[in-house]
């Protein structure tokens, strides 16, 4: 396994500024060390007496339902149980501001959490901090993107013939189902509150997904991972859906940790033990990775910049 260096491309993305910042992105290049060394076999079998037989909690967004989460994570599971000889459970939660609350107010010992969530997370409980971010295996990167999507209408080609729809985002928390569309709207000069006629919030990608084939909604803001899942499995074909709009790249969903819980030495045979996880291993969103590489606070520097901008703004349903 490799590190790979997610690269924070701007210091503020402006609208001016996003085809620069996809260009950027698209041309990275990713510098590599192996994580190899003499002693890595010995410190990633070992054992900390600290929490040895203490469940390992983690919070996880609820990405797709508890159920579909909770069968892709048992292999995750099992393999952290036997590494670092503890009892691990992961817990999808009913919503995303469930899964910040529990590891601000330290229910939970860990998160796994999309990058909005975690920067809500660290900004009310500094001891949040990442860990390790899956490598999508598909295109070897540590990032993904957002989308708005709706049906083949003739009529909807572009988010300026949103206008008068109705439109459903994932959660307030959602990087790529809230933030990174409120951004690509803001844009275009569109106010939701004002010119969408129905607003709902989904809970979860599929969920949502849910919603534009129900006919519930005319426009749905999802990742794209999720987005060309569906299409492969036929719920969502290509004949009858399509993007109008995709998001510039956003950090993939972290693993995040309290610090505050952990000794030195437990958090580095934790951080090891996600690196030198096995390719294939799904990550949050059900997508198979190529292994974990190191994240750090500053990858989702660009992300909270962006956030900053719509802290204060308010979408409620409608």
């Amino acid at each position: 396994m490799k590190y790979i260096r997610f690269q924070q491309i701007a210091p503020v993305i402006k609208p001016s500024l996003v085809l620069i910042t996809l260009f950027c992105l698209s041309t990275l290049s990713f510098s590599c060390t192996p994580t190899t060394n003499n002693n890595s076999g010995n410190n990633t079998e070992a054992k900390t007496e600290t929490h040895k037989n203490q469940l390992l909690e983690i919070a996880v967004n609820p990405w797709q339902s508890a159920k579909e989460q909770d069968e892709k994570f048992a292999p995750l599971t099992a393999y952290l149980q036997e590494k670092i000889q503890r009892p691990v459970k992961f817990e999808v939660t009913k919503n995303y501001q469930t899964a910040v609350d529990l590891l601000v107010k330290e229910e939970v010992d860990m998160g796994y959490l999309g990058a909005l969530s975690y920067i809500k997370c660290h900004e009310r409980n500094p001891n949040i901090q990442p860990l390790v971010m899956p490598i999508d295996q598909k295109t070897g990167r540590p990032w993904y993107t957002g989308v708005i999507v709706t049906k083949s209408d003739p009529k909807i080609n572009s988010l300026a013939d949103l206008k008068g729809k109705r439109f459903a985002f994932v959660s307030p928390s959602s990087t790529s189902g809230f933030l990174m569309p409120m951004m690509g709207l803001k844009e275009q000069n569109i106010d939701p509150n004002k010119d969408f006629t129905k607003i709902l919030y989904s809970g979860s990608h599929d969920k949502t997904e849910a919603d534009l084939v129900k006919g519930v909604v005319d426009a749905i803001a999802v990742d794209k991972i999720s987005f060309l899942r569906s299409q492969e499995t036929g719920k969502l074909p290509a004949t009858k859906y399509k993007i109008i709009w995709e998001s510039p790249p956003i950090p993939m969903a972290s693993i995040v940790i309290n610090t505050k819980k952990f000794s030195s030495e437990e958090l580095s045979l934790i951080r090891q033990v996600l690196i030198d996880a096995p390719v294939g291993i799904l990550d949050v969103s059900g997508s198979a990775s190529a292994g974990y590489t190191l994240a750090k606070d500053t990858d989702f520097d660009t992300i909270r910049q962006i956030y900053t901008q719509f802290k204060l703004v308010q979408i409620p349903a409608k």
